[in-house]
């Protein structure tokens, strides 16, 4: 059976990047390998063993195109409102939390944050199979 271990995502400036993820999510250099051309940093927190990896290419300097398709990270939390509350006040512009309904039930609360890179993450609130 395969295990998840991370994912990764190309950055243009490291320590921007590194800052926002902390900020709004908690999340540390585990580990930091520098290369000729490259940095890898991978991101944790002591509440998953799942990493962010973060690719910095040491000779870009426009931001990458991150194409039409939609894709996103997720994270959940337990409170989902005092947590919109707090990246507000940091100054990290969250998305409106919405409800989603499924068959009359609600099937989950969120919201969407943009990192410094234009990459979505969601913030869900622990519920249901979001744990």
């Amino acid at each position: 059976m395969a295990k998840m271990i991370h994912s990764m995502i190309r950055v243009l400036e490291e320590a921007r990047s590194v800052a926002f993820y902390e900020q709004a999510f908690g999340l540390r250099i585990a580990e930091r390998l520098d290369f000729d051309t490259f940095t890898l940093v991978y991101l944790s927190n002591a509440e998953m063993e799942f990493e962010l990896e973060l690719t910095v290419n040491k000779d870009r300097e426009e931001a990458y195109d991150l194409g039409n398709g939609y894709g996103h990270l997720a994270v959940s939390v337990t409170d989902l409102d005092a947590e919109h509350n707090r990246l507000t006040d940091l100054g990290l512009n969250p998305n409106k939390i919405v409800e989603f309904n499924r068959d009359g039930a609600l099937f989950a609360r969120f919201f969407f944050i943009t990192d410094p890179d234009g990459y979505k993450i969601e913030v869900l609130q622990r519920y249901g199979r979001f744990k």
